[in-house]
């Protein structure tokens, strides 16, 4: 696969503090990256540093193999969608969409040719005369979306896009935005900070913490196996077991739990259980290791026959090679 944009050493101070250090970073063409990790890791800056609304302090970036760290946003072949969509709320939907056409001076016929072929896309055309006002969310979303599309950009940089929206609404466009791009075989490179939204949603994560990459790979690669501590610790849950240098992670999916036997205790820890949480389709078991008072969790599902209850004592294990073996 063709690399799309290239980050040569880049880096950003803000009043002379380091705000994402140097680094590089090859986005494919054509996939969904994820720019992953807690508020203040810098992945916002690092976007709009790509977009050209901030410029780098040192590095480059390569558009399709041309330079573009000082080129200015609208001569850069990529459009942005932020997380307040900022419709003009005096225009209608196709007013807003064809906003960008007309301010470079597309033909008539071609605008409306490619009006046709965003409202289709985004399932927009039976709202095309409201305004902004009169539409949910998620259809003020798709708008914008329709609006960045419309001009062909090779690459969308979308920063927290569902953000504002309820927990249903995005999960339904989480979907949408990912067939979306598979349509569209345009690149999307995506802010969040919900773990989850990437995991549904990218082709390849990278997980930022302190504006540096700590592991960038596929949601499977990231979630099976994590490369630091940090990693290991921020996607989903993780039972962290420290061996002096050494520490070992292990999912709490990955966790079994039996009951106590002469045998067992020789062999792995034991400990008692906390507390039991009810989560729907799985409960979370929380059990206190007896030798050391580390607190383990474990996931039971539905159709586990054993029903755990706070003060069992239990022995915890897992398989070898649900393991991971990471640097503290």
């Amino acid at each position: 696969m063709k690399t799309i944009i290239s980050l040569q050493e880049i880096e950003k101070h803000f009043s002379g503090q380091v705000v994402v250090p140097p680094f590089s970073l090859d986005i494919r063409e054509g996939e969904f990256l994820t720019l992953l990790g807690p508020s203040g890791c810098g992945k916002t800056t690092l976007l709009r540093m790509i977009a050209g609304f901030e410029q780098p302090t040192g590095g480059e970036i390569y558009l399709q193999g041309t330079p573009i760290g000082k080129m200015p946003p609208y001569r850069r072949d990529m459009n942005m969608v932020f997380q307040q969509y900022a419709l003009f709320p005096h225009m209608t939907v196709e007013e807003n969409i064809l906003f960008g056409l007309k301010m470079k001076n597309v033909p008539a016929a071609e605008q409306k040719r490619r009006l046709e072929e965003v409202l289709q896309y985004t399932r927009l055309d039976d709202l095309r005369k409201r305004s902004p006002k009169q539409l949910s969310g998620g259809q003020q979303q798709r708008v914008a979306i329709a609006r960045a599309i419309v001009n062909n950009p090779k690459v969308l940089l979308l920063d927290e896009p569902l953000g504002a929206l309820d927990y249903q609404l995005r999960k339904h466009l989480q979907l949408e935005l990912k067939n979306l791009q598979k349509n569209l075989c345009i690149t999307f490179v995506y802010v969040t900070h919900d773990q989850e939204e990437a995991m549904a949603m990218s082709d390849r994560i990278a997980v930022m913490n302190k504006g540096r990459i700590e592991q960038i790979g596929t949601p499977f690669e990231i979630y099976n196996r994590p490369q630091t501590l940090f990693v290991a610790t921020f996607i989903g849950e993780n039972n962290i077991f420290r061996q002096g240098d050494v520490c070992l992670a292990v999912r709490p999916e990955k966790i079994r739990l039996s009951r106590i036997d002469a045998d067992r205790t020789k062999s792995y820890r034991t400990g008692q259980i906390t507390d039991v949480v009810f989560m729907g389709n799985l409960r979370k078991v929380f059990i206190r290791l007896n030798r050391d008072d580390t607190v383990v969790l474990a996931h039971e599902y539905a159709n586990d026959r054993q029903q755990w209850q706070a003060g069992d004592q239990v022995s915890v294990f897992w398989a070898k090679q649900d393991e991971v073996m990471l640097p503290c």
